[in-house]
């Protein structure tokens, strides 16, 4: 069920926004300090840069920490598996029961 959207105003870069969501108002702020953070680390980086520019560079930035975790999660899933089949090859045939592939 729904509680329906609520206004949250952030700060990012300077700028105030209103951000419209249906998520908790306290995850809205985390995320978007989140965003200002990665801003400022390329201001901080680059003074120079354009506004826009530095919001492309911060959006690539946190683009690519969540790649860096997506292939993270799928690297702990496969090494989850094959200790979870070497766990099976130490029970006794009767006790290991059908096990799914591992996903890839």
């Amino acid at each position: 069920m729904s509680a329906g959207k609520s206004a949250v105003r952030v700060l990012i870069g300077g700028e105030e926004f209103t951000v419209r969501s249906e998520l908790p108002q306290e995850y809205t702020r985390e995320v978007a300090a989140y965003v200002d953070a990665a801003l400022k680390r390329v201001r901080d980086t680059v003074p120079s840069v354009e506004t826009h520019k530095a919001a492309i560079l911060a959006a690539l930035a946190i683009t690519d920490e969540l790649f860096q975790a997506r292939r993270g999660d799928r690297d702990l899933a496969t090494r989850l598996a094959g200790l979870g089949d070497e766990l099976a090859r130490l029970l006794p045939p009767a006790k290991r029961g059908r096990r799914a592939p591992a996903a890839s």
